[in-house]
């Protein structure tokens, strides 16, 4: 690990490979592609569920069905468990419980990947992320209660961190490049995803058929990394030259993602430690961009009520949640137009970010929802931005033999800032309203 300090170690890998084994350029420019393209939609499936729960979490918590009546949910439902005397109009618990059920699981998954994860193979964690996440849809749109809605949620999260923990560790035996788009597909599931259930639910759709229409994604998933998505073999390291990485075969035809060159499974404690330690300087931002993101996402949104406009709290959080998935898309997606070194600058910014508008909750200064829609939209530019060149500037600084354990071990960062601030938000949540 080369530290934060911008130099880039050297792979052995980085010779020249021969010209005379390398495939035709079309072969190359169209193994490009699939790549590209098969990582892009790997993180748009992935993140699909985690983002839908999210978006779901007012609704999951607002809204009882009777046994016998679940076929027809109002979309915009007026609870009765609302603390009709709050200025917040609160739920009896904050979303950030959905938050937590949607992150926990997650964060356990990913302490363990760099105990001994990555020793599964790869097909079969793809296989169970897979199942999980039309699991989690299912359970959540079928459930009469609290509890089993939580329990769907507790499912995407496995889905999510299982798979998180797999792609960005496989993204090493690819060109770097890959890294980028994978980071895009991310941010395109936040968006489509809010975007989804806002629009089908604004349209009249219950949460609930909402909710099964979206069972097409883990299968694009399984189909993107079995037929798309073609086997690594020998990298160009500076990875902006993917035409000339060799030409694979599909990964249904080959055992290739078994095989995992430079594994770190064959690297010491000792060399983990040190792996580790330089890996600080971008886990410590990153966890502190994620904590206060989502301490405003799960701690304030649902305070952030105007009773002024034409939309319903239920209506107000939806918008919430896409226009900050529409701001970590746009910079999941600027890699190659903007990249930023020094990311603890993006974690300051949005400190200062939940600082105020904590400070307009506890206060109710700011005079329209359209003033929290722009800063909302300008949190998720930094959070997306923190995410993609973390990731980018890990793989420039780490030579090849320990690329997966850093990209398998850094990724907790966002994982603990996220469960971190659901633990904090839930008793911000009850003081709030109490208090109201």
């Amino acid at each position: 690990m080369g530290g934060c300090a911008g130099r880039r170690l050297s792979d052995s890998e980085g010779e020249e490979a021969n010209p005379a084994l390398r495939p035709p350029p079309q072969d190359r420019q169209g193994t490009h592609w699939k790549n590209a393209v098969g990582f892009w939609l790997l993180g748009l499936c992935n993140n699909f569920s985690y983002v839908v729960m999210l978006s779901a979490a007012h609704d999951i918590l607002s809204h009882q069905r009777a046994p016998g009546n679940q076929s027809h949910v109002d979309p915009d439902p007026t609870p009765t468990s609302h603390n009709s005397s709050s200025r917040f109009d609160c739920n009896s618990v904050s979303t950030a419980a959905v938050l937590l059920a949607d992150i926990l699981p997650t964060l356990v998954i990913k302490l363990l990947a760099p105990l001994g994860l990555h020793l599964l193979p790869y097909s079969p964690r793809v296989l169970t992320s897979g199942v999980c996440a039309a699991g989690s849809f299912i359970l959540v749109a079928f459930s009469h209660s609290v509890g089993i809605s939580l329990c769907g949620v507790v499912l995407a999260s496995i889905s999510s961190g299982l798979g998180e923990v797999t792609f960005l560790s496989l993204t090493a035996f690819y060109p770097r490049a890959v890294i980028s788009w994978w980071s895009s597909g991310t941010g395109g599931a936040g968006l489509l995803g809010a975007l989804s259930y806002l629009g089908l639910t604004q349209a009249g759709l219950s949460p609930q058929h909402t909710l099964l229409s979206m069972l097409g994604i883990p299968a694009l998933l399984l189909a993107s990394y079995f037929l798309l998505l073609t086997s690594p073999g020998p990298q160009d390291p500076g990875g902006e030259g993917e035409a000339d990485t060799a030409a694979r075969q599909p990964l249904i035809n080959s055992e290739a993602p078994e095989w995992k060159p430079g594994s770190s499974s064959h690297l010491s404690l000792q060399e983990r430690w040190t792996v580790f330690k330089g890996l600080l300087c971008y886990i410590v931002p990153l966890v502190l961009v994620y904590f206060a993101e989502y301490f405003i996402n799960q701690g304030l949104f649902e305070l952030l009520f105007f009773r002024n406009t034409f939309l319903s709290h239920a209506q107000q959080y939806r918008w919430y949640q896409m226009l900050y998935q529409a701001g970590v898309f746009a910079s999941r997606s600027s890699l190659r137009c903007c990249h930023i070194r020094h990311t603890w600058a993006l974690a300051l910014l949005q400190c200062l970010n939940l600082a105020f508008l904590l400070v307009d909750v506890w206060l109710s200064f700011l005079p329209s929802i359209y003033l929290v829609f722009l800063i909302i939209l300008y949190e998720g530019f930094l959070g997306g931005a923190a995410y993609v060149n973390t990731f980018h500037n890990i793989a420039l600084e780490t030579s090849s033999e320990h690329r997966e354990f850093a990209m398998a071990t850094t990724c907790i960062s966002d994982t603990l800032g996220i469960s971190l601030s659901g633990l904090l938000a839930l008793p911000l949540h009850d003081f709030l309203c109490q208090l109201s």
